[in-house]
């Protein structure tokens, strides 16, 4: 492929298919459906697994595992994570987890553990805080703020 093939083909205003006006349109009787078969019948179309017939690929493949539709989505960060990114006597909340990247993506439930070490004082708001993160948080003189579950994520 060379660069100047790559719009090649790309219309920027291209007209809708008129079909079934006339032989002179290229697209007249049959209007582009073929002779016979269910295709031609009006209303008809393929639903998306639809094989032709065979028995779709998405029923011969056996079911694993479970998947709990009502599970949360809990996303975790450490406290050294924290420390890492955040100055002393900041104010971490999810707004600021979300601006420095460190709760990426949608949740229910932001939970803080404790891996790394914490040597600033911080005052931190999560849903969830681990017994180790929660003692390394009061060690360096911060304050843990939890948060009820339906305070999470604004605009996510």
């Amino acid at each position: 492929m060379n660069l100047h093939d790559v719009n090649s083909g790309i219309k920027k205003n291209k007209k809708k298919k008129r079909v079934g006006r006339g032989p002179g349109s290229g697209h007249g009787k049959t209007s582009g459906r073929g002779h016979k078969g269910q295709g031609q019948l009006a209303g008809w179309s393929a639903s998306p697994i639809f094989e032709g017939g065979a028995s779709p690929l998405i029923r011969r493949i056996p079911k694993r595992g479970f998947h709990n539709r009502f599970g949360l989505t809990v996303a975790v960060v450490n406290v050294g994570q924290l420390d890492a990114a955040f100055e002393a006597g900041a104010e971490v909340t999810l707004r600021s987890l979300k601006m420095k990247n460190l709760a990426k993506g949608r949740y229910d439930l932001l939970k803080v553990l404790g891996a790394g070490e914490l040597t600033k004082k911080l005052k931190i708001s999560a849903h969830r805080f681990s017994a180790s993160a929660l003692e390394k948080i009061q060690t360096a003189g911060g304050q843990a703020n939890v948060l009820a579950p339906a305070d999470h994520q604004e605009n996510a």
